[in-house]
C-alpha cells in the first residue's frame, strides 16, 4: 500500500533512523535537491500562517509493505543527531537575520533587545554621573538595581546576537542574563517599600526591618522558583508562558499582597510627613510605583488571551517598556539635584533647618493659663534659645512665634 497520502499525494513526514553514515536517508526524496550536507530535508509547504512544528523521535517502525502500521522496536539504540530548523530556504543566498534562525513566536525580538539595550545606554551613565555627585544609601540601592538589569540585559543581547547567526546562542549567558533580570527588578521592588516606608526621606531608622526582607527574599526566590520550574518543567508543547503554572500565580498572588502592603506604608508615611516638599515627593512616587507594581498582574491576564505565536513578543516588550519607564521616572525623581529637597543626609544638618521642620509642624501649645513657652537648646558648636509663644483668647488661638539666638560665650 502507499502510506502518507493526503488526498492522493503523499506527505513527506518521516525518515528512517539511522541513516547511512555520509549518506542521505532512506526516505528522502532523490530528485530533491536538499540542504547541501544534510541527510535529510524537511520542506515546509504551508507558508499562508504561522503554526508549531515539532520533531519526534520514536522507537518504532512501520511496515509500508503490508499494513502501513506501525511497530515496536524492542531493541536499545543509542543515535547522535544534529537537527537544523530555519525559517526560510537555507539555499537561498541572502536571508534576515531578525527571522532566519528564529520560531515565528521570538522573530525580531533581537530589534527588541538592541532597543531597549540602547535606552540603557544613556541611562546607565547619567547615573553613574549622580550616583558621584550625592552617596546617599537610597541611589546607591538604586544604581544597583540598574546596573543589574543593564549588565543582565547586555547577557541576553549577546545571546540573541549570537543565535541570529548560528542558531545555537550562548544557552549559559541567556540563564545569566534572566537571573540578573530577576534580581534587578526584587531589588527594585525593595527601593520602593523602603522609599515607601519612609527611608531616608521622612525617617533615617527603619522599622520592621525583618518583615520587609523577608517578603523581599520570599518574592525573588519564588520569581527564581517561577524561571526554573518554566524552563525545566513545562513541555513547550503545551504552549503556555511562565504565569499559566502555579508558581506563576502564586507569584501574582504576591505581587498584589506587596502592591496592598506598599499601598498601606505609603499612607501611613504621608500622614506622618508634614513637608510639602516631601509630600509633593511621595505623591509623584507612589503614582509610579503603584503603575510598576500592577502592570505585570494586568499584562499576564491579558496573554491569556494572546495566542501563543505573540504572547511571548507581548510580555517581552511590554516588561521591559515598563522597566525602562520606571527607571527613568525614578531617575528623575532621585536627580541630585531634586533629592537635595526632601532626602535625610547622612551628614550633620543645619540646626535652623530643624527649626524650620518644626515651625511648619502643626503643633499647638496650650496651657491652662493660655500661655506656654518652650525653651530647647541645640547643640551645634553653639548654644541657641527657642521660645514659642502661644497666647489664646476669645475662643480663638494665635501662634506667635519668636525665635532667639543667643551666643554661648565659652
Amino acid at each position: 500500500p502507499v502510506c502518507e497520502t493526503v488526498d492522493g499525494e503523499r506527505e513527506d513526514f518521516l525518515r528512517k533512523v539511522p541513516c547511512p553514515k555520509y549518506e542521505l536517508c532512506y526516505d528522502e526524496d532523490k530528485s530533491y535537491k536538499g540542504v547541501k550536507g544534510s541527510q535529510f530535508t524537511y520542506k515546509v509547504e504551508d507558508l499562508k500562517e504561522p503554526r508549531f512544528w515539532y520533531v519526534s523521535l520514536v522507537a518504532c517502525y512501520r511496515n509500508n509493505s503490508v499494513d502501513c502500521d506501525f511497530h515496536h522496536i524492542t531493541e536499545e539504540a543509542e543515535l547522535e543527531y544534529d537537527i537544523w530548523l530555519v525559517n526560510g530556504n537555507p539555499n537561498a543566498t541572502s536571508f534576515n537575520p531578525l527571522v532566519y534562525q528564529f520560531s515565528f513566536d521570538r522573530q525580531n525580538t533581537l530589534l527588541l533587545y538592541l532597543l531597549f539595550f540602547m535606552c540603557y545606554l544613556v541611562l546607565v551613565p547619567l547615573q553613574m554621573y549622580a550616583v558621584t555627585r550625592q552617596r546617599h544609601p537610597v541611589t546607591r540601592l538604586f544604581t544597583a538595581s540598574l546596573l543589574l538589569e543593564f549588565v543582565g540585559l547586555m547577557f541576553n543581547v549577546i545571546d540573541v546576537i549570537k543565535y541570529s547567526m548560528d542558531g545555537v546562542g550562548t544557552p549559559n549567558l541567556a540563564v545569566a542574563g534572566d537571573v540578573l533580570d530577576i534580581l534587578s527588578r526584587t531589588t527594585f521592588m525593595l527601593l520602593l517599600l523602603l522609599l515607601a516606608k519612609g527611608w531616608a526621606v521622612t525617617r533615617m531608622e527603619l522599622t520592621q526591618k525583618s518583615l520587609v526582607f523577608s517578603i523581599w527574599v520570599v518574592y525573588g526566590v519564588v520569581h527564581i522558583l517561577l524561571y526554573v520550574w518554566n524552563r525545566t518543567e513545562v513541555d513547550i508543547v503545551e504552549e503556555i508562558d511562565e504565569y499559566q503554572t502555579w508558581p506563576g500565580w502564586l507569584i501574582l498572588v504576591l505581587r498584589c499582597v506587596i502592591i496592598a502592603w506598599f499601598l498601606c506604608e505609603l499612607r501611613t508615611t504621608m500622614l506622618y510627613e508634614h513637608n510639602d516638599t516631601k509630600l509633593h515627593f511621595f505623591l509623584h512616587f507612589g503614582a509610579s510605583a503603584l503603575v510598576w507594581y500592577i502592570y505585570l498582574p494586568v499584562v499576564a491576564l491579558i496573554a491569556l488571551q494572546v495566542p501563543p505565536f505573540w504572547r511571548f513578543k507581548l510580555l517581552l516588550g511590554i516588561t521591559y517598556s515598563a522597566d525602562c519607564l520606571a527607571y527613568c521616572i525614578m531617575m528623575h525623581l532621585l536627580w541630585p539635584t531634586r533629592t537635595e529637597q526632601y532626602f535625610l543626609l547622612a551628614h550633620s544638618l543645619d540646626p535652623s533647618d530643624e527649626l524650620d521642620e518644626f515651625n511648619e509642624a502643626p503643633h499647638v501649645i496650650n496651657s491652662n493659663s493660655g500661655y506656654t513657652s518652650l525653651r530647647n537648646s541645640i547643640n551645634s558648636g553653639s548654644a541657641q534659645d527657642l521660645t514659642f509663644t502661644t497666647i489664646q483668647s476669645a475662643g480663638s488661638t494665635s501662634d506667635l512665634a519668636s525665635l532667639e539666638y543667643t551666643k554661648l560665650v565659652m
